[in-house]
């Protein structure tokens, strides 16, 4: 299936409804992906991109349809991931002297992954490959969100083929951002950035204000998975923005696993004195071990402050609680508060572990945290309710 984009420019790609998982198993896609490769036919043809391996037979098998592959000029790979490379392979046995054009980190991914000495042609930003009446201008976009990974602009149709920047992983016929439900659009775009760019945020910056620097007209954003920004493109670009300033929204995001039901307990109550505190400011409370991990971090995203708690196991914490704190270290959140709890029967250790696995992931730890021997009963269930409205009032 190919869907015509502008007069002379066509989507080529793949949508994968049935993927439920990405990056091995890190990354939840409840809603599917696409994989978005772009044909663009002028006195010269150039392919923008492939599709994930899985799919490459059937992908060149689709483009046979649109074009004999003789035909192609050109090949452009934005970053080589192999969501993105992953039908080059298949396609270079047919046409294995097309040459390549990429960044130079790129040619190293190729070559490393695939372990071939393909026609490739590497450039710079600012750098330009005519196709006849129109142009490819290349724009190096390093760590947004691999050391490869670039932006292609096409003259004369404004298009910014903008690679992982823009995108979200969700599945749609319905090609185009005027098109889908705009709640879902915007939930699944804001989950792709916490859990892909939130860390490159510096990046995500500078590369937008030197984009804007070279005042391109854009009339459309074509990332690589998802729906097509054509009307009014530049909102997501100022959602990025925003999002890589720093983002909290009025939310605290408090998050636990639990043994015997004690930490549960705390963390439910530690929730009501939050509430007491602060009634007009979102509470949100996750049981981490059953939550989605990528959905969790979007919570934390939007977070201005976040509680974790855990009880003791073996002298130390439990272990989808470590598991959910290196992600968070990973991720590098900024200007956020936080704080620990837990329940123990003899030892207890967990409480100050977790603050300090808070303070190595840059969260600023406002307190020692709370430990609370055995489940929280009269006295000590109104420690955990102070405990909460002292978390959130200190927030201010």
């Amino acid at each position: 299936m190919s869907i015509q984009i502008k007069s002379n420019c066509k989507w080529v790609g793949k949508i994968d409804w049935e993927l439920r998982k990405f990056h091995g198993e890190e990354f939840s896609t409840h809603k599917g992906s696409s994989y978005n490769a772009f044909l663009i036919r002028d006195e010269k043809t150039v392919l923008i991109d492939t599709v994930w391996s899985p799919f490459d037979k059937e992908f060149v098998k689709n483009l046979k349809k649109e074009i004999p592959l003789e035909k192609i000029d050109f090949i452009v790979i934005n970053h080589g991931e192999v969501d993105h490379s992953g039908a080059l392979p298949e396609l270079m046995r047919h046409i294995p002297n097309t040459p390549i054009y990429c960044s130079a980190n790129c040619v190293k991914s190729l070559r490393g992954q695939y372990h071939q000495d393909w026609n490739y042609h590497v450039v710079k930003t600012g750098e330009r490959l005519s196709l006849g009446s129109k142009e490819l201008i290349f724009i190096e976009a390093p760590m947004l969100h691999w050391p490869d990974s670039m932006f292609t602009y096409l003259t004369g149709d404004n298009i910014l083929f903008s690679n992982d920047a823009f995108g979200q992983h969700l599945a749609s016929e319905r090609l185009y951002n005027d098109r889908i439900d705009q709640g879902e659009l915007y939930q699944e775009a804001l989950k792709y950035y916490a859990n892909i760019l939130t860390l490159y945020s510096p990046a995500v910056t500078k590369k937008i204000k030197e984009l804007k620097a070279l005042n391109l007209p854009i009339d459309m954003i074509c990332p690589s998975h998802g729906v097509i920004w054509r009307k009014e493109p530049l909102q997501i670009v100022e959602h990025y923005l925003k999002w890589a300033d720093n983002y909290a929204e009025d939310q605290i995001t408090v998050a636990y696993d639990t043994m015997w039901d004690g930490t549960r307990q705390m963390a439910e109550i530690i929730v009501k004195g939050i509430v007491n505190a602060v009634p007009e400011t979102t509470v949100k409370l996750y049981n981490l071990a059953r939550m989605d991990k990528t959905d969790l971090m979007t919570e934390i995203f939007k977070s201005k402050a976040v509680l974790i708690g855990s009880a003791t196991v073996n002298n130390g914490m439990l272990r989808d609680v470590a598991a959910v704190l290196e992600e968070m270290r990973g991720l590098k959140f900024k200007h956020k508060k936080a704080a620990a709890f837990g329940c123990y029967g003899w030892s207890g250790e967990a409480v100050k572990l977790i603050s300090s696995r808070l303070d190595e992931a840059g969260f600023e730890v406002v307190n020692e945290g709370l430990r609370q021997k055995w489940a929280p009963e009269g006295e000590t269930a109104e420690r955990c309710f102070e405990f909460g409205q002292a978390f959130a009032a200190g927030l201010n």
